[in-house]
């Protein structure tokens, strides 16, 4: 049987879908590289917030066409959404032929084996959810970098996140898999490996012997083919000082911070429920840029919080206009139901959400041109992603996680993904950069 998998949502979902991949290889299956190409069809989907799960619906709806078409056997949903809503979806889409929990992959499998229907959701309690061990995972891409999963679920309950709901309890996973994993990733080519979950600071605290995150970085620095360690989600009232100045101190792990601190305002983050006030924010980053200039700040914000109000906002302006950050992403709030913040009576306009992350996104435009050009004339470390041809290239600095920061436009000579090549900066623009290669 020839099966796609549909990945929606952020890598951490990637990584599922890879994991449902190579059950189904064990099983005999076929991965192909294109729905039309496929008998059977897995759409692994996100339900975090409104938008992502309407995409998922939209691409559930949009490649059932092909089972109409008479091209397509059987299509299923697995992930996020699926999780929370498996079988309202299976009621309400007929397209569907099945919809999985997470960590169902047997289930799954003996599914696409037998093209058969299930009329009810399957999965597991996420409160009983165990990790999913490392035991296979099928790598079909010649990037030079991997995300690698270090734990499942959250115990934060910030008001206004299902994650809880749909991943469970945080759950760390046992580093001796995440070590094996990593093995696999560098012996497949992988030179970066960027380390996800729903908070990396908390890391280990439920494992047997208590192992900090820094002990795992220590760990996966010893493994002589990866050049980088990425790690994302830090939770900033959780970030201690000492991993600060480890990110900082020339390892492996680059002194990349990517804190998402949702607001500024500490009446608004206590609503939210975020641990921290902004006297706690200011001091950790104090913290980092007084321990490297060249240390790379990465945040998220919400706008538009139920109770923000005029003031609150403008004081989230001021806070990004004197920080700078080098990247920066924000969302409008989005108010999902089942959790503490869409029963707060004080929601916001959607015009208004819009307009203010109009204004909160049109200053971090001018914030990132300034640096950007401010990069013009230097020479940075770049890896090189994708060779478009024999003299161009796309890659990324240290600063730039894939998918989500900028790119750098290569030129000057031919390259092969996963090439570490110094590349003096020719020209900038607000999120991306263009440089020729200088040394390699």
């Amino acid at each position: 049987m020839k099966f796609y998998i549909h990945k929606l949502g952020c890598p951490k979902n990637d990584v599922d879908g890879d994991y449902i991949a190579a059950r189904l290889v064990e099983a005999g299956h076929e991965p192909v590289m294109t729905p039309e190409e496929a008998d059977s069809i897995i759409v692994n989907t996100c339900g975090f917030i409104l938008p992502a799960k309407e995409e998922s619906i939209g691409e559930i709806l949009r490649l059932g066409r092909l089972k109409k078409e008479g091209r397509l056997r059987t299509l299923y949903a697995s992930g996020c959404l699926t999780q929370g809503h498996g079988n309202e979806l299976l009621r309400g889409m007929p397209e569907l032929d099945g919809a999985f929990g997470h960590g169902t992959l047997d289930a799954i499998s003996q599914a696409v084996t037998e093209s058969r229907r299930h009329d009810r959701f399957v999965g597991v309690d996420t409160r009983k959810l165990a990790y999913l061990d490392w035991h296979n995972r099928l790598i079909t891409d010649d990037l030079p970098y991997a995300y690698l999963k270090i734990s499942d679920g959250c115990d934060r309950g910030c008001a206004y996140c299902t994650i809880p709901a749909l991943r469970g309890s945080y759950r760390s996973r046992p580093m001796e898999s995440i070590l094996r994993e990593a093995n696999f990733l560098a012996a497949n080519g992988k030179k970066e490996l960027i380390l996800v979950s729903q908070e990396a600071t908390l890391y280990g605290y439920d494992l047997p012997d208590r192992p900090g995150i820094m002990d795992l970085l220590k760990e996966l620095d010893k493994i002589d083919a990866v050049t980088w360690l990425r790690l994302m989600y830090l939770y900033p009232a959780q970030l201690s000082y000492q991993l600060i100045d480890y990110l900082v101190s020339g390892n492996k792990t680059l002194d990349y911070f990517d804190l998402p601190l949702q607001h500024i305002n500490s009446r608004i983050l206590k609503t939210m429920r975020r641990q921290g006030d902004r006297p706690t924010v200011e001091k950790i980053l104090e913290r980092i840029r007084s321990r490297s200039s060249e240390a790379t700040l990465r945040t998220t914000l919400i706008v538009g919080f139920p109770g923000e109000t005029e003031q609150e906002f403008t004081e989230l302006l001021e806070f990004v206009a004197e920080g700078r950050f080098d990247r920066l992403g924000a969302f409008p709030y989005s108010r999902e139901e089942q959790t503490p913040a869409a029963a707060i009576s004080a929601q916001i306009p959607e015009d208004v959400k819009l307009r203010r992350l109009d204004e909160l996104m049109t200053l971090q435009h001018d914030i990132a041109v300034d640096k950007n050009n401010s990069l013009i004339g230097s020479v940075k470390e770049v890896i090189i992603d994708t060779p478009t041809d024999g003299t161009a290239a796309v890659g990324r600095t240290r600063a730039d996680c894939p998918d989500i920061d900028q790119v750098v436009h290569v030129a000057g000579r031919e390259v092969k993904a996963g090439d570490m090549l110094k590349v003096r900066i020719d020209a900038a623009d607000a999120y991306d950069l263009k440089g020729t290669v200088v040394e390699g």
